[in-house]
């Protein structure tokens, strides 16, 4: 049996309580470090008559690592006007331990007098590594252990994403995308480094460099060209009819690229082929789009996928779409520190690659660390889907179900697809392409424009502003008359009475799809409204909020109200917003026009009637 490496963690116990307690439990619960450390923090002794002075430096003795933590405090100062962590550290070089150091990122200015002193003492000594948030912490010391278990050839290969990309070099890395990459990190986390910063310093900063070599994670976060030194890094997309694995596929992809373009063109194959919910727009007001899956919940699904698989492994991440669900499939295994009941609990962050993660934290792929599966499922239940299963057999499966009355959303039955069918539902009036792109939650603009533009153009439901001019700068898109018709189908049928002439008269809707449908029936044979409809009419009173109108109806799922109820009584003029020209105006009430109290008026006389 391996005799554990003792690692003493030193700092000031009151500004740092929670950072101890988190290196204490990442050394005792990592895969890899728990089998080699056996980690020591004041705390955990029982409570004893002997001088506590003299525990320390006992302690500090018998380790062969002294972990530092370094903030904005000094701590107590003894008769010599010395902290307890300086005199740790003091002994611990005497006695020439392998010391590691880890600062917070303030400014010197923040930090006590004599910490700064203390710093610079450091400094000149020890590689210091400064650290903003938990998971950089961890990431820090796992990486600075790692490197410390090899130098002591006790490990002779260190993890997938920790390893030298043999004959990568810094040509080999898309450096505008490692800017781009500090500028959202910046903004989200606040990253410290600008992103005009040297491009070494920032991927020392992530620690994406070792023994002067790319690590695999480097060239999987920003490589031009990752499939070249990692094949099986790739995402396979499939799309098929029914329930089954069956021919006919309908849609087959192949995505190669960095991390983050497989996360968001693997999100956007899923997004363009389920079914989207829009709600209304006045002017220039952008509309909102609610997917039948939330987008947080298809996002969480594939990020995890992506960061946390065995890149070891030469199989890919598949993601399949199925008429009542999706699945993800990811090569590798749950860590040992967790089961599957735990993963549907908050719970501590274990990641595989955490050289991967963090980038992908940073620039805010990854919420909240622990809660992603979590979130997942509350998520689910709120849009009324069932809850997410999650199954480990030779690959980590995740299996999110769709609407229970979701239908095929390929063309094996002829019909529009689905990317044309919800970029339809969003246009608008002219549009530019980051507009209509932006309110779909599709970041991938490559996929944008071959998945959705295109097809919708040369199937002739969308035209060019300029079109004998694509790339022109003030290029917008709207929608023709078939789009437009397109647009009217989608919407349900209202028929309503003539105020002058007391007979029926079919909405613009029903116009438009009578001219289509040569006299066949629409489902409103009776010449009533339709009974979601209906019902809407009759629960609102006064001026009303979405949210209790939902309520009143007993209807859970946002997308579902808003696509079958509420935006087709706008449309229908039945009923009006408070704020017509703020759709989403925070104090946004709805209220029945003249044509709506009309239609309340003869429901409530049929209803007694009755």
């Amino acid at each position: 049996m391996i005799q554990r490496l003792k690692v003493f963690i030193s700092s000031v116990q009151s500004e740092f309580a929670e950072e101890r307690q988190i290196i204490y439990q990442y050394l005792l619960t990592d895969a890899l470090l728990g089998r080699f450390f056996d980690p020591f923090i004041f705390e955990i002794l029982p409570a004893t008559d002997h001088q506590v002075t003299k525990i320390y430096f006992d302690e500090v003795r018998r380790c062969d690592v002294f972990i530092c933590l370094l903030g904005k405090e000094y701590g107590f100062e003894d008769e010599a006007g010395v902290s307890p962590t300086e005199h740790e550290y003091n002994e611990a070089s005497r006695l020439g331990k392998n010391r590691l150091a880890f600062l917070t990122n303030h400014e010197m200015g923040q930090r006590h007098e004599k910490e700064q002193k203390f710093i610079k003492k450091i400094e000149r000594a020890v590689v210091r590594k400064c650290f903003t948030s938990e998971i950089e912490l961890k990431t820090a010391v796992y990486t600075s252990l790692i490197r410390y278990l090899e130098e002591k050839e006790l490990i002779r290969t260190g993890p997938f994403d920790a390893s030298v990309c043999r004959y990568a070099t810094l040509d080999d890395l898309d450096l505008d995308r490692v800017a781009e990459f500090v500028r959202i990190a910046r903004s989200k986390r606040g990253f410290p480094l600008s992103d005009q910063a040297d491009p070494t310093r920032i991927l020392t900063h992530l620690n994406l460099i070792r023994d002067n070599g790319l690590t695999n994670a480097s060239i999987l976060l920003f490589g031009k060209n990752p499939q070249r030194f990692i094949p099986s890094s790739e995402v396979k997309c499939a799309q098929f009819p029914g329930n089954e694995v069956l021919k006919p596929i309908l849609s087959y992809q192949v995505y190669k690229g960095d991390v983050f373009q497989l996360v968001n063109q693997a999100i956007d194959f899923l997004l363009s082929r389920i079914d989207a919910a829009v709600g209304t727009r006045q002017s220039n007001v952008q509309v909102s789009v609610e997917y039948e899956i939330p987008r947080a919940v298809v996002a969480e699904a594939i990020v995890n996928a992506i960061a946390h698989r065995d890149y070891a492994s030469t199989g890919s991440v598949q993601i399949m779409l199925f008429r009542n669900r999706i699945e993800v499939w990811s090569p590798g295994q749950l860590t040992y520190q967790l089961s599957l009941e735990k993963l549907r609990q908050p719970h501590s962050s274990f990641p595989l690659n955490p050289l991967i993660a963090e980038p992908l934290y940073l620039a805010g792929y990854i919420e909240r660390l622990g809660t992603g599966i979590p979130d997942m499922i509350e998520l689910s239940k709120k849009a009324g889907l069932a809850e997410p299963q999650f199954m480990q057999e030779e690959v980590f499966k995740t299996i999110v179900w769709r609407q229970a009355t979701g239908q095929a959303t390929g063309q094996a039955t002829g019909q529009v697809p689905n990317v044309i069918r919800n970029l339809v539902r969003v246009v608008r009036g002219e549009m530019q392409r980051s507009e209509i792109q932006d309110i779909l939650e599709l970041k991938h603009r490559e996929n944008f424009i071959n998945n959705y533009l295109i097809p919708a153009i040369e199937e002739g439901y969308l035209q060019m502003t300029f079109p004998d001019n694509p790339n022109h700068p003030l290029q917008k898109y709207a929608l023709t008359n078939k789009g437009l018709e397109l647009r009217k189908s989608l919407l349900p049928v209202v028929k309503m009475q003539n105020k002058t002439t007391g007979k029926e008269s079919l909405s613009e809707t029903e116009k438009g799809r009578k001219k289509r449908t040569t006299g066949q029936a629409t489902g409103q044979a009776t010449g009533q409204a339709p009974d979601e409809m209906s019902t809407l009419i009759l629960a609102v009173n006064g001026e009303i909020q979405r949210s209790e109108l939902q309520r009143l109806l007993n209807i859970k799922h946002r997308g579902n109200f808003l696509s079958n109820y509420l935006s087709p009584a706008i449309e229908s003029g039945l009923i009006e917003m408070t704020h017509p020209e703020l759709p989403n105006h925070p104090a946004q009430r709805y209220r029945l026009t003249e044509k709506g109290l009309e239609m309340k008026n003869n429901l409530k006389k049929e209803k007694r009637k009755r």
